[in-house]
């Protein structure tokens, strides 16, 4: 765990996130099961049913702690509540694309943030049970396919040699190959959702590189794992991902998640440097 991120733990309110997340896959699985409905949303993004049950779950969860919920639907729907210092961020069903791929590579996020930066989250995969948890304690995995955690296992980040790097399925930008080249990646996998952020919190890979646009809630609870196995994710000034950006519609800038700071920060850097290079070809 990187000393002085996460709050000190209440392991009843990380308790009760996990119920959440291991409600939210249920309902989530019962939509999987049946043909599936997309739409888009206004900005483009496909939205089924699975979503909206999912928050609503989650939502009738948390309400009994007081605390105010940023979810990605709600804000879909202008419903922002005022959110203060400590609030959660959810996203129901992170990788809809993924999910209506059927490919089994998303996730429920459940995130509570304190002061800026969350300080605890669950990722949950429903398709397998799979599951993340990250607080001051550390970080573990688990399986709750079964609606139960079980098999715990304590997970920690890897900065051993070759590098790994965790590559977008779904997105992409040309700016990658520049930087796998530049610090001489070795391999890459590619997976969906904020399960990226788990690979690198149990030591699969070392380093998640974000060219495109994601928001708050795409990244809270991964950044809270991975921050609790040891990891650091850091936008491209080499600045700690931060949360609150409601003024920009909770858009987050490009960032570096990586096993250790000083990968972030090289990397952040390249990054830096390589998308400046891009713009001035464009010009």
């Amino acid at each position: 765990m990187t000393a002085g991120l996460q709050a000190p733990t209440n392991a009843a309110l990380t308790a009760l996130v996990l119920e959440a997340a291991i409600a939210a896959a249920k309902v989530i699985m019962e939509v999987y099961g049946r043909p599936i409905i997309a739409i888009d949303k206004s900005d483009g993004s496909p939205v089924t049913q699975a979503d909206a049950a999912a928050e609503a779950i989650i939502l009738d969860h948390l309400k009994s702690t007081g605390i105010p919920v940023l979810g990605e639907e709600s804000v879909a729907a202008g419903i922002i509540p005022e959110l203060g210092a400590r609030y959660f961020v959810v996203d129901p069903l992170d990788g809809t694309k993924e999910f209506i791929k059927r490919n089994g590579e998303f996730t429920v996020n459940i995130a509570l943030v304190e002061h800026g930066f969350p300080v605890m989250g669950v990722v949950l995969a429903p398709v397998t049970g799979e599951t993340f948890v990250g607080d001051a304690t550390g970080a573990y995995s688990c399986n709750t396919r079964s609606g139960a955690a079980i098999d715990k296992h304590v997970v920690t980040v890897s900065s051993d040699t070759p590098l790994r790097i965790v590559a977008s399925r779904s997105h992409g930008h040309a700016a990658l190959a520049t930087l796998c080249e530049t610090l001489a990646v070795d391999s890459d996998v590619s997976v969906g959702s904020s399960l990226k952020f788990c690979l690198l919190a149990r030591g699969d890979a070392q380093l998640y590189p974000r060219f495109t646009p994601t928001c708050e809630w795409d990244t809270a609870a991964g950044q809270a794992v991975l921050e609790a196995a040891g990891g650091t994710v850091v936008t491209l000034d080499g600045k700690r991902l931060g949360y609150g950006k409601g003024t920009s519609g909770f858009l987050n800038p490009y960032f570096v998640a990586a096993a250790n700071r000083g990968l972030a920060q090289r990397a952040a850097a390249e990054m830096s440097r390589i998308l400046g290079q891009f713009a001035s070809h464009a010009t």
